[in-house]
């Protein structure tokens, strides 16, 4: 199994291609492609069949997957992209820090 950098939930920012500069939420994490779905980036057209009848077909807009080396995680505290570290908390937890600040990245 492939390791990805990102969890769902995490603050990211689009670091290439058309959505570059752009922030978003973790959506959803693939591991097995190494892929990441970024709410509000990264936007596909589709089209899609009604599937009963009575429901409408169409171009339906959606959020496409995205290679998670295209996003890094944000940093509340300097409020761009950053690399993580792991420290371990008094109870033994692990929990994510800013390479850059320090600060908390979770």
């Amino acid at each position: 199994m492939n390791k990805v950098h990102v969890k769902t939930g995490d603050s990211v920012v689009i670091l290439s291609g058309k959505d570059k500069g752009k922030t978003g939420k973790v959506l959803a994490v693939s591991p097995k492609e190494g892929k990441v779905i970024v709410e509000g980036c990264n936007i596909a057209t589709k089209s899609v069949k009604p599937r009963r009848k009575g429901q409408a077909g169409g171009i339906v807009k959606a959020e496409a997957a995205m290679y998670s080396s295209k996003v890094a995680l944000m940093c509340p505290k300097c409020k761009k992209g950053v690399r993580y570290g792991v420290k371990l908390n008094e109870d033994g937890k692990k929990i994510r820090i800013c390479r850059h600040c320090g600060a908390e990245l979770e």
